[in-house]
């Protein structure tokens, strides 16, 4: 593996379809990461599993990542069904939250006049 294979230095996906392949994927992402300085919060890596039954753990090192439902990748909620369901009802949410705070702040600009 090479470093120009990776987006985010600190926001990395990996995705596999084996857990031995996973566990390959980790350890060389560790090892590449290592020799160039860099370290991996292993408190911060997570599993999600999508369509699988192998409930096999991960490890970084000698510690077993954490197993997940969803997480968050680069903004968006990614969860283990694979839809796009939490993330688009956790965007009208905060969409409908600002409206309000707007239409306060509005309201109240108007009161003042």
């Amino acid at each position: 593996m090479q470093l120009d294979d990776l987006d985010f230095a600190d926001d990395l996906a990996l995705l596999s379809h084996t857990h031995k392949q996973m566990q390959g994927k980790t350890t060389s992402v560790s090892a590449v990461s290592a020799a160039v300085g860099l370290n991996i919060h292993k408190g911060k890596s997570k599993i999600l599993r999508h369509n699988t039954t192998c409930n096999n753990r991960i490890t970084l090192g000698r510690e077993a990542s954490e197993d997940v439902k969803t997480f968050t990748y680069l903004g968006s909620i990614i969860d283990e069904h694979g839809g796009s369901d939490a993330d688009v009802k956790a965007r009208i949410a905060k969409s409908r939250a600002d409206q309000r705070t707007q239409y306060s702040e509005k309201w109240r600009q108007i009161r003042e006049e």
